[in-house]
């Protein structure tokens, strides 16, 4: 009882004597020359290639169990569930893989919302955008050199988006599908509610792949869903047809809008940093 007592006044402790941590500068040329630094660029190129793998593959397994040329059954396969399920699986593995070594990201929206945030340096999210999208590149090459005649004649895994739809409905999927990840991310991860709920055991990676599971779920039949520009890119550099180029835009600028949004929403509304930045400077004036 007397230890129950102990960890729970020192819970309320650091929770009450907890300060927001600095920002990450800018721009930081230390980090060049830091191993620490390249073995998290190399776990983000790994777990984007195996997230390519492994999700592409589902998907033309998909299209491959259920193909009427084949007298499949149209019910069979995994279906759209299992689809999502493979993608919110992968990242909620691989985040809890690779959290402690480059904190997770594999998606260059994630980067370019907590480099918004003040999380991460700009050369830290610049190279980490490129280890994701040649770590995709190479995923779904694997994809093609194991499976290529399945992989041509099912589309490569590459994000379209698809009859019926127009171009600003795709966009807008987009945008609110990634603001829901990126959301979920800084609200999974912040530090503060870590703090402050100390005696709740919160696992990130899990509400992190579930927010995955939900937005493909909501948005596979629109555009396949992107919410990840290295998904996107590294399927249709390989898949390399026309209307995978076409589309490219809108999985680029629909993830790249709604990160930004989700990161002044949850850094500047929520966590009111605007508030208190006006307060510091009251205080010292």
């Amino acid at each position: 009882m007397g230890k129950d007592v102990e960890v729970a006044e020192q819970g309320e402790f650091s929770a009450k004597d907890y300060h927001d941590p600095p920002p990450a500068p800018l721009i930081d040329f230390e980090e060049l020359g830091q191993w620490s630094f390249y073995r998290a660029l190399i776990a983000e190129f790994i777990a984007t290639l195996l997230f390519l793998y492994v999700t592409v593959l589902t998907v033309i397994g998909y299209k491959s169990q259920t193909d009427p040329i084949k007298n499949s059954d149209e019910c069979g396969g995994v279906g759209i569930l299992g689809i999502a399920w493979a993608f919110g699986g992968m990242i909620f593995i691989l985040v809890y893989c690779t959290a402690g070594i480059s904190g997770g990201h594999i998606n260059p929206a994630v980067t370019f919302g907590l480099f918004l945030g003040r999380k991460v340096s700009l050369i830290r999210a610049v190279l980490y955008m490129v280890a994701q999208c040649l770590g995709a590149i190479c995923g779904c090459g694997l994809v093609k050199a194991f499976q290529k005649a399945y992989y041509n004649r099912y589309g490569g895994g590459a994000n379209e988006l698809a009859d019926g739809y127009n171009k600003g409905t795709g966009l807008g999927a987009e945008i609110i599908g990634t603001f829901v990840l990126v959301y979920t991310v800084f609200s999974a991860t912040d530090p503060k509610r870590n703090a402050r709920d100390s005696h709740v055991p919160v696992l990130a990676p899990l509400p992190i792949g579930f927010a995955v599971f939900m937005v493909h779920l909501a948005t596979i039949p629109i555009t396949g869903t992107g919410i990840n520009p290295a998904r996107s890119f590294g399927a249709a550099v390989i898949y390399n047809k026309e209307k995978a180029w076409d589309d490219q835009w809108i999985f680029w600028v629909g993830p790249f809008i709604g990160a930004a949004i989700a990161a002044i929403y949850h850094q500047f509304i929520l966590r009111a940093a605007a508030i208190k930045a006006l307060g510091s400077f009251r205080s010292n004036a």
